[in-house]
């Protein structure tokens, strides 16, 4: 689909270097990382929504 060849990937890591500058290339490769590793976590589990039963208020029951 995106056929990226060296010179344009060389060319967006060069963009991207000069917008974020060189010391916040590791910060932004850690939280990317993280990213992707709890969307795979969330993937594994098949969506589940852990949904726990509310208690009604009685009081407002007995009005």
């Amino acid at each position: 689909m995106f056929g990226f060849g060296g010179t344009e990937i060389l060319i967006i890591l060069v963009v991207v270097l000069i917008f974020f500058g060189a010391g916040k290339l590791p910060n932004i490769g850690t939280s990317l990382g993280r990213s992707v590793r709890s969307f795979r976590e969330g993937a594994a589990d098949g969506g589940a929504i852990e949904v726990e039963p509310v208690e009604q208020d009685r009081r407002a029951d007995s009005d």
